[in-house]
């Protein structure tokens, strides 16, 4: 009932897109709460949400201690660092064919390579703590940038670039007014996937090695305690700050992008 209502006022529309998804949310958690408890699955299998909750209020600075090492130090560093270098290099590119021709099938192929080789090789190079976490990260982080970024500082129309032409702008001003502006959605697109995919890439990366703490330490030793629970309890600290990520690039994203018919209709 409440997701087929069409409010008029723009505050009721952005309270119903906060509350919806929350019944919904709450809907799935007592489900799976009578699932687990009505047909008696055992918690090594599938532990039921009360289990979790009750894992994370009793493990909470556990919790926390993995957070900062995998979030704070492996995914934020690792995921600067990837994004910032994609972008300068989505620059450099613009400006040389060669590079454009050479470098973005380089990047493709890259791109393609599988965590599970990389991530061991990292942590030979760098160690077993945060740095070799974020060197994984920044690998998954650069390419999508860079392919995103080469793809919308090439949207700008030709008349667009032929009425900066008029306007004897240079080719700096013409990448600052024009290109950079047309290329915003691309490069928010692209903020947006490696988000997610930062975190995910850490936390595989902890699985090859790492001090005695962090969420991929966390998983695989309590995993093979049998204490599902506390692996749930790290899944969902995953997630949660996987969502706020997201959630705060998007809100960015539609205070820099505005003026895009995508917004303007949302």
């Amino acid at each position: 009932m409440l997701a087929k209502l069409r409010p008029a006022s723009p505050a009721t529309r952005r309270g119903l897109s906060v509350v919806i998804p929350l019944i919904f949310g709450l809907t799935i958690l007592v489900l799976w709460e009578l699932v687990v408890r009505g047909l008696n699955i055992q918690p090594v299998l599938l532990p039921p949400p009360s289990a979790i909750g009750a894992a994370i209020a009793s493990s909470t600075p556990l919790l926390w201690a993995d957070f900062v090492q995998t979030f704070l130090k492996g995914v934020l560093s690792g995921y600067a660092l990837g994004c910032g270098a994609g972008f300068l290099t989505a620059l450099a590119i613009d400006r040389s064919s060669f590079l454009k021709r050479g470098l973005l099938p380089l990047g493709n192929l890259v791109s393609a390579l599988p965590i599970v080789g990389v991530a061991p090789i990292m942590v030979m190079w760098f160690g077993f703590d945060w740095p070799s976490k974020a060197a994984v990260v920044t690998i998954l982080t650069f390419f999508p940038m860079l392919v995103n970024t080469v793809a919308g500082l090439g949207t700008a129309g030709a008349m667009e670039r032929d009425l900066m032409r008029t306007y004897a702008a240079s080719p700096a001003q013409s990448l600052l007014k024009l290109r950079l502006p047309a290329a915003l959605p691309f490069i928010f697109n692209a903020l947006k996937i490696n988000a997610t995919l930062a975190l995910i890439g850490a936390i595989v990366a902890e699985f090859f090695g790492t001090p005695i703490v962090g969420m991929g330490f966390r998983i695989s030793a309590e995993i093979g305690r049998m204490n599902t629970p506390m692996v749930w309890a790290e899944i969902a600290v995953a997630a949660l700050a996987g969502s706020l990520s997201y959630g705060l690039i998007a809100l960015l994203e539609r205070r820099a992008t505005f003026w895009h018919p995508s917004i303007r209709r949302g």
